[in-house]
């Protein structure tokens, strides 16, 4: 939690002697903080009381959090204690890793109570099962949530049971939730919450205000609530103060070698990065691809595809971390508070010029200084034409960096050849997705078969595929892309082979088998859930690594005798021996 410089503005934490619970105050004193940030200052001094309902608008890493958390931590302990088992304080967050964030600050305001109150969790992604048994044995005083796994929780009698005498609802990034999608799920919590007659606080706190989180208030707030906001009315959506650049590469074919000149450029051993990609899927990739000794900086990834507990080791790891550069998706977009982050850099587009802003705020927190940097294509350079009030400007060593690039690329690919040939197709697949799906092929000025040709220029000159990624037809169709030229389809139902025919990555051909991949097909709705390619080929490939520069050995069952992988050399049997060409 950020705290303000000492000054004559900075309120210190002691002046709540008397008005805020003393344990809580030894909480602060314990966890290093003395001074209140501006917006913590006036909800703890506006406030009629500790249970009044409010709208706070503030901006990110302005401490958000301990501005909710404690006057509904004071008014739960000095209040008619609840039965047991019920939850008193109910936080809702539009993400898992904000979520768990919350809950850990929770415990840290607790930790100095003679009982420290149990805050417990609930999102997607885990065991349900066993964070369930948790919670419905335990005594959850708070419950820090996302929507999806709180509905699920409410459509259940025995789990609403322990949500009936909730006495603080919160909307933590109330913006981000509605905008997001989940503002179906948010209305109908509030159908299977208590009703706001029976008496709980409502507290909603956003750095937006939008139409959807005006409506929503109606509910969550009764007439007459404090409204109240740390940012000027004149003040632009944006951090005005962190430099904001773009680079316009000329295509999807530079990408990687324009980013390792923009990192040659600005990284230094103390800096500390989050680079954001497109699609989960896409970090994937560039995050294996730059872990190859293409920066000397420690390489963090982080994104919805990992498991739970390895996207909360990352986190805390980052957040304790002195430097590093993490690639990203949004799943840290909003909220998350990751200390010292000097820069951000966004590859490619984001949805919207808020997504845009949002990434921005992971730099620059809590006084700290920082600097931006998005990477466009020719093509996608719309964007800065279409937002000219983002304050946006050339890159000033733009020229330096784009002539750069081409001295990088023997070393991007040599890093790509060590690269599962899965990984490239997925994140190839879901780079069509993210694009089929998200109403910008006509700014981008693409039809279908145009955005096809974008997509395998990237793979073939970017990811150094030997050609396009396999693709399977039901996929494609999924994508609404269905008779668009330019794919390499692979047939779902082909011959899959004997066993010895294996091979990670795709065999080369144009038809290739499938080997007993039982991996999940996913979401259609999601681009990253179009990974319709099959892990492993049989029948017309090598059972060597798959990947660039992999070594065969395998046994190709084509007439070539296998092709070794890509740029690999295999020796088939049935055919004579792999001669791939070294890509």
């Amino acid at each position: 939690m950020p705290y303000l410089e000492d000054g004559s503005d900075a309120q210190p934490y002691s002046s709540m002697a008397g008005k805020l619970d003393g344990k809580l105050l030894q909480a602060l004193q314990q966890m290093g903080f003395r001074n209140m940030t501006p917006v913590q200052q006036r909800v703890l001094t506006e406030l009629s009381d500790f249970h009044s309902d409010c709208l706070v608008q503030a901006k990110t890493g302005t401490g958000k959090t301990c501005a909710f958390l404690l006057p509904s931590l004071h008014s739960l302990l000095n209040s008619a204690p609840l039965p047991r088992g019920q939850v008193g304080i109910l936080v809702i967050s539009p993400t898992r890793e904000l979520a768990l964030q919350i809950a850990k600050e929770c415990d840290q305001l607790t930790s100095q109570l003679q009982k420290p109150l149990e805050c417990h969790t609930a999102f997607g992604g885990t065991a349900r099962a066993s964070n369930l048994n948790k919670f419905m044995n335990g005594a959850p005083s708070i419950l820090v949530a996302t929507p999806g796994r709180l509905k699920d929780y409410l459509s259940e009698a025995p789990t609403a049971r322990k949500l009936a005498n909730i006495r603080t609802l919160i909307l933590d990034e109330a913006d981000t939730m509605l905008e997001s999608g989940f503002l179906a799920d948010v209305k109908e919590i509030l159908k299977l919450l208590p009703p706001k007659s029976a008496g709980w606080q409502g507290m909603c706190f956003s750095a937006t205000m939008t139409q959807k989180v005006k409506d929503v208030i109606n509910v969550v707030l009764k007439p007459g609530y404090l409204s109240l906001s740390t940012i000027e009315k004149n003040e632009p959506p944006t951090l005005e103060r962190v430099p904001q650049y773009h680079i316009v590469m000329p295509s999807v074919a530079d990408t990687f070698t324009t980013l390792l000149s923009l990192l040659n450029f600005e990284t230094r051993p103390d800096s500390k990065i989050i680079v954001f990609g497109v699609t989960a899927n896409m970090v994937a990739l560039f995050a294996g691809v730059f872990a190859q000794g293409l920066t000397a900086l420690k390489v963090y990834e982080l994104h919805s595809r990992l498991s739970q507990n390895i996207r909360t080791r990352t986190t805390n790891e980052f957040k304790d971390a002195a430097n590093g550069i993490m690639f990203a998706s949004d799943v840290i977009g909003r909220g998350m508070d990751f200390p010292n982050v000097d820069l951000v850099i966004q590859v490619g587009l984001p949805s919207n010029a808020e997504q845009y802003v949002h990434r921005v705020g992971r730099t620059a927190r809590a006084g700290a200084s920082g600097r931006a940097v998005i990477l466009l294509t020719q093509g996608e350079s719309f964007f800065l034409a279409s937002n000219r009030h983002l304050p946006i400007q050339p890159h000033p060593e733009t020229s330096r960096i784009l002539t750069g690039a081409p001295a990088g690329a023997s070393r991007v690919e040599q890093a790509m050849y060590t690269i599962d040939e899965s990984v490239k197709q997925r994140a190839y697949s879901s780079y069509i997705g993210f694009f089929a799906g998200s109403g910008l092929l006509r700014p981008l000025r693409l039809d279908k078969a145009g955005l096809v040709q974008m997509a395998n220029e990237m793979a073939i000159s970017a990811m150094h595929c030997p050609e396009a990624p396999p693709m399977e037809r039901k996929t494609v169709g999924k994508m609404g892309l269905k008779g668009v030229p330019g794919f390499n389809y692979v047939s779902a139902n082909q011959d899959t082979g004997r066993a010895g025919g294996a091979s990670q990555g795709f065999s080369g051909g144009r038809n290739h088998a499938q080997a007993g991949d039982k991996r999940p097909r996913g979401d259609a709705s999601h681009p990253d859930s179009f990974s319709g390619v099959l892990k492993r080929s049989a029948g017309g490939g090598d059972s060597g690594r798959g990947g660039g520069g992999g070594r065969g050995g395998g046994r190709g069952g084509s007439r070539t005798g296998g092709r070794g992988g890509f740029g690999g050399r295999g020796r088939g049997r049935g055919g004579g021996n792999g001669g791939g060409a070294p890509f």
